[in-house]
């Protein structure tokens, strides 16, 4: 991929035309045959070619920042080269309109009470616009306007490559922009950067407030925003380093050009839904046991910590915490344990945060900047430790894609996002990555045959960020 320049982060939208955006040749490729595709749902549909507009929103890996974002830790992210194309046209009724194109799902959104409620089941991705509709309308009330919206997707769904991000993110700026929102002085107020934005959509999909932006039930997760971050920010060719609550954007390092990322899907359904979600806000309340009971501890004074983050480093005498786990929040830990959490459990979330927040993301960041990949290989490896270990989020598939990976020769490999399934990232010399991923996915499925059918491999190098297509 061409490196391109996108607009400074002070600038929350960004426009571009589908070829500057700096794509190599197979991936434009891919997404003009996705806008094809969404153009033909509107199309079959009889809607109007007239006002229609254009977005491209992407998946992302999480590099390193395991479990950290809603924490107020740090993180390590770029965009990949597969994404949601969405096309929308306006209405004159007041509804919403999301067609999957290669689904062949539809969604109905009332923008006003539906008198009488529909009693076919929607599609379960429904609960991502139907969130995204209704905190839109609760923070900017009836500017929200009727649209008929096409997508279609080359992610890996429920994969972790956060296709349920890259969709509400499109969502929110297609709604937004459609209907006149982003031109109100509240939205220029509240969300004149692409991080504060970014931080807003985050706040969105797990409910919470956002400045004046009022809350909202949410998608039902305890997420932070750093899904949304990567999918708004992250800049094409680098890697880039956050750190949350507010989200604040630290320095990219640009990836090895001679190199490749790959994703090894491993067929375990990664959906932050049912079961998983409990197992998935588990993790996140075990962070916000720790905060509650740093902030209930009997010499407390002063203000209370809001993040995980915030508790280090008034425990560190509010100095950021480098040298380890200050032995007061080992002393709480140890007084907080529950049958749910565990003091032992609860200690090793700690030290697993400290390293992932304070060493593991700025160290791995140093190194691919000063081109030391074994380093780099070093710390990867040692964050994949602190997950199995402290998070309890890996299971046997992902746990064997690592380290098959490694064993193949890859620079460093690591299981990403949610947990609990999902996918396994390994980077490599681009010149092995053909045969690379044959012999990753043949020794996948030797020990795992029964996900042949789901077990995918998706070459990527860091990607663009959300943009709409400035169409010629």
């Amino acid at each position: 991929m061409t490196a391109v320049r996108f607009p400074g982060l002070d600038v929350p939208l960004v426009q571009a035309p589908i070829d500057g955006a700096g794509f190599a040749p197979a991936v434009l490729d891919r997404y003009r045959t996705l806008r094809a595709d969404a153009h033909r749902a509107l199309d079959d549909a009889g809607v109007a070619r007239e006002g229609r507009r254009v977005w491209i929103a992407p998946g992302r890996i999480e590099v390193l920042g395991k479990h950290v974002d809603y924490a107020g830790g740090r993180s390590l992210l770029c965009t990949v080269e597969r994404g949601i194309v969405m096309v929308a046209a306006p209405r004159t009724d007041r509804q919403i309109v999301l067609r999957d194109s290669r689904r062949r799902e539809l969604v109905h959104i009332p923008l006003d009470p539906p008198k009488y409620p529909g009693t076919q089941p929607p599609p379960q991705w429904s609960v991502y616009p139907r969130t995204v509709v209704r905190r839109l309308q609760k923070n900017f009330g009836d500017r929200v306007v009727g649209l008929d919206i096409a997508m279609a997707s080359n992610l890996p769904p429920a994969a972790g490559a956060s296709s349920s991000s890259a969709l509400t993110v499109g969502l929110t700026l297609a709604i937004a922009a459609m209907s006149g929102i982003t031109e109100t002085a509240e939205w220029r107020a509240a969300l004149s950067t692409r991080t504060n934005l970014a931080g807003y959509i985050g706040a969105l999909e797990n409910g919470t407030t956002f400045g004046d932006l009022a809350g909202d039930r949410g998608v039902g997760t305890m997420g932070g925003a750093q899904d949304q971050t990567a999918v708004l920010c992250c800049a094409p060719g680098k890697l880039d380093v956050f750190c949350w609550a507010p989200v604040q954007h630290e320095r990219a390092v640009a990836f090895p050009a001679d190199h490749t990322f790959l994703i090894g899907v491993s067929g375990v359904v990664a959906a932050k839904s049912s079961a998983a979600k409990d197992r998935y806000n588990r993790v996140a309340r075990t962070a916000h046991h720790l905060v509650a009971a740093w902030n209930a501890r009997p010499d407390a004074s002063g203000a209370a910590a809001r993040t995980l983050a915030e508790a280090f480093r008034q425990a560190a005498g509010d100095r950021e915490p480098t040298n380890g786990v200050p032995s007061r929040l080992h002393d709480i830990a140890r007084a907080a344990g529950t049958d749910e959490f565990p003091a032992a459990h609860l200690e090793a979330r700690l030290a697993q945060f400290h390293a992932e927040t304070w060493h593991h993301v700025p160290e791995a960041a140093e190194a691919l900047s000063r081109g030391d990949l074994a380093a780099f290989g070093r710390i990867v490896a040692a964050s994949q430790q602190g997950a199995e270990d402290a998070l309890e989020n890996q299971i046997a598939e992902t746990r064997s894609l690592v380290s098959m990976a490694i064993e193949l020769g890859a620079v460093a490999s690591s299981a990403f996002g949610a947990g609990f399934g999902g996918s396994v990232w390994a980077m490599i010399p681009t010149a092995i990555t053909e045969a690379f991923s044959q012999r990753w996915r043949e020794r996948y499925l030797k020990q795992f045959p029964q996900m042949s059918h789901r077990m995918q491999v998706v070459p990527t190098r860091p990607s663009a960020p959300v943009f709409e297509v400035i169409e010629s």
